[in-house]
Parts: structure tokens; sequence; C-alpha cells
């Protein structure tokens, strides 16, 4: 593989000359270097958050121990707290439930995009009021077939 430009031109301009081809091979040397480098770094995260995992783990049976919600130290203070969620096992019936009490604040503000597009397609002349569609063009490299 050639050596690679990457002594990081971040200068558009540099690419400008380049064929196709040599965007291409640049484009997969990269995305290699990427994948790479988080493989290794999500390797030496996973150690970490194991370590930071036991220590929430004692600082949780301490906080227990003491029937303490807090506790200060000369290096911080530890909270315990409650986190609580909240995870339908039917969907169905908690669509029933949100339409029933008008309540569609209890979901997240995100649109499934495959299915709105679908539906869009389906009823091309029943656009909801104020959806705004954003479409851009990607680029993706694959390697050559042999």
């Amino acid at each position: 593989m050639a050596t690679l430009i990457v002594e990081l031109i971040m200068e558009t301009n540099a690419y400008d000359a380049m064929k196709a081809g040599e965007l291409a091979e640049q484009h997969r040397y990269i995305d290699d270097l990427r994948k790479q480098l988080k493989q290794k770094y999500e390797a030496k995260d996973a150690v970490l958050e194991a370590e930071l995992n036991a220590i929430k783990h004692r600082l949780l049976t301490l906080c227990n121990e003491q029937d303490a919600s807090s506790i200060r130290t000369e290096h911080g203070t530890i909270i315990r707290s409650i986190k609580t969620r909240y995870e339908p096992k039917d969907w169905d019936s908690m669509h029933e439930f949100i339409l029933e009490h008008s309540a569609p604040y209890l979901l997240q503000k995100r649109i499934n995009e495959s299915a709105m597009k679908e539906f869009l397609e389906s009823h091309p002349d029943d656009y909801p009021k104020g959806l705004n569609i954003a479409s851009e063009y990607k680029i993706s490299v694959r390697k050559p077939t042999k």
C-alpha cells in the first residue's frame, strides 16, 4: 500500500489532485487505521471500566453498610442514588396506554427513520406538519472484488 498521505493532511486541496483509485486506497487505509485504534482503545477502556465497576460495587457496599446516601472524603464525595428504568415488555399495550391517556410525552422524541420512510412512500400525500427531511449523499468504499 502506498505511503499514507495522512501525516494528516487536513487540507482538502491535497486530495484534489488524486485520482479516484488513489482516494479509495487512502480512504480504506485510514478507515482500517481507525478500526485498529478503536479496537485498542475499546480493549483498554474495558479494563478500566471493569476496575471502575469493582470500585463502585465496593462503594455501594460501604454506603449500604453505613445506611448513607453520601460519604464525604478528602478525595471527593461519594453519592448513592437510585436510577429507575422503565422498559415495556409489551409495546402494543404501551401504545394503547399512551393513546388512552393522551400521553405521547412518555416517549422519547425521535423518529424511526426506516419506518417513516416506508410510511411516506406508502402515503405520499400524507406528510406530518413540521416534518423536516434532510437527505445527503454518503460515500462508502468497499474492498475490491477478486
